[in-house]
């Protein structure tokens, strides 16, 4: 929850930067528009990574001991999920100028990814068409891939690498939406 909140409200700064005219001066600057979206969403994200990771340090207090591979995939899963979080938040608030509106659409969003993902109540206790919305979910494979990394006992054979690629998945395509939506051009009509 806090990694999924932090990626997300982060990039209300995108909407600050716009009013304060500061987005004006870096997309006239001559670098790739890419570079732009990139710095952006690596900053959320860094932030983001290390709020959801101080929570390890307190895990051998609940009994949760996890070996140094084991503590590098969990690093991996958080910034996988952190990185694809900011890219969502920064695509939706790139056209956005009031982060009020940025608050209503944002929810939308938040609740149901929560919600659906596993994190309240398992795949396996949901109804079929609830596990079909949780399947199509890609917070349920962060949720799916941290839990069998801190809980080993739990988790299914072969869940790790399908639940990594599904966010490695999702992480392209939230770039890759963001990269699309700071170089669409907007044509105005001819006076």
């Amino acid at each position: 929850m806090i990694v999924l909140f932090t990626s997300i409200f982060t990039m209300m700064s995108v909407i600050e930067d716009r009013k304060e005219g500061f987005l004006l001066s870096v997309m006239v600057a001559p670098v790739p528009r890419s570079a732009i979206v990139l710095g952006k969403v690596l900053g959320g994200t860094t932030l983001s990574t290390i709020q959801g990771l101080i929570f390890l340090a307190f895990a051998p207090f609940v009994g949760v001991h996890i070996s140094i591979g084991q503590l590098l995939l969990v690093v991996l899963v958080v910034f996988l999920v952190s990185f694809a979080l900011t890219a969502l938040g920064f695509a939706i608030a790139w056209p956005m100028d009031s982060t009020q509106a940025f608050h209503a659409i944002i929810n939308l969003f938040l609740i149901p990814l929560w919600l659906l993902s596993g994190a309240l109540f398992p795949l396996s206790g949901a109804s079929g068409w609830l596990r079909v919305l949780m399947r199509i979910n890609p917070l349920t494979y962060g949720v799916e891939a941290l839990r069998g990394l801190l809980y080993p006992a739990t988790s299914s054979v072969g869940y790790l690498s399908a639940s990594i690629a599904a966010l490695v998945l999702f992480t392209v395509c939230m770039f890759g939406l963001c990269f699309f939506i700071v170089n669409r051009r907007t044509t105005k009509p001819a006076a």
